[in-house]
């Protein structure tokens, strides 16, 4: 248990791999999270992650939100929240590989 936010503290996900401190990790995490907005808004969902807890927060329109620990998880809930299936590596989303990032 985190002794400063209460929660369990956070598993290794294969997510982290190659993160060497703390704050590369929650670097990856806050990326994460930006990567995955444009994604998840074109369902309807948005996602949220300021670092201070062990998960991200994923929303809808209306308001309803789960908190999930790691992409596994919420791309489950993603469907669940959206009711139907999601593609992450849907085409629309593939970025152009003549722009930057």
């Amino acid at each position: 248990m985190c002794a400063n936010c209460g929660f369990p503290l956070a598993q290794e996900h294969w997510t982290d791999a190659g993160a060497r401190s703390g704050f590369e990790r929650l670097r990856g995490r806050l990326l994460r999270a930006q990567l995955l907005a444009p994604v998840l808004a074109a369902y309807g969902l948005g996602v949220y992650d300021d670092g201070t807890g062990p998960s991200f927060t994923l929303s809808t329109r209306t308001g309803s939100h789960v908190l999930v620990g790691d992409l596994g998880e919420l791309w489950t809930q993603a469907e669940r929240l959206a009711g139907r299936a999601i593609d992450p590596l849907d085409q629309r989303f593939a970025a152009d590989e003549g722009q930057p990032g």
